[in-house]
């Protein structure tokens, strides 16, 4: 990962919103579920579909970059461990 893309990823940085669905501290399942979310509405909805970038906004901030990176390689790849 370049400089260039932790630079813009700390200018556009903005905590996600309390979700109800995950109130403990771990918060691992929100972020995987939000990644989901977000490609599953791509999918539903289109990438017009202006609503869809909420999920991708929560799931930017939350996250590790090296878990989506990883996640992002095995969508690519056909791997990835759920149906989207």
């Amino acid at each position: 990962m370049g400089d260039e893309h932790v630079k813009e990823a700390l200018e556009n940085y903005t905590t996600a919103p309390f979700d109800a669905r995950f109130p403990n501290t771990n918060q691992t399942k929100n972020c995987w579920q939000n990644y989901y979310d977000y490609h599953r509405c791509l999918k539903l909805k289109g990438e017009e579909f202006e609503s869809c970038n909420w999920f991708k906004k929560v799931y930017k901030s939350m996250c590790p970059f090296a878990w989506v990176e990883n996640w992002d390689d095995q969508r690519e790849s056909g791997t990835w461990p759920s149906k989207i």
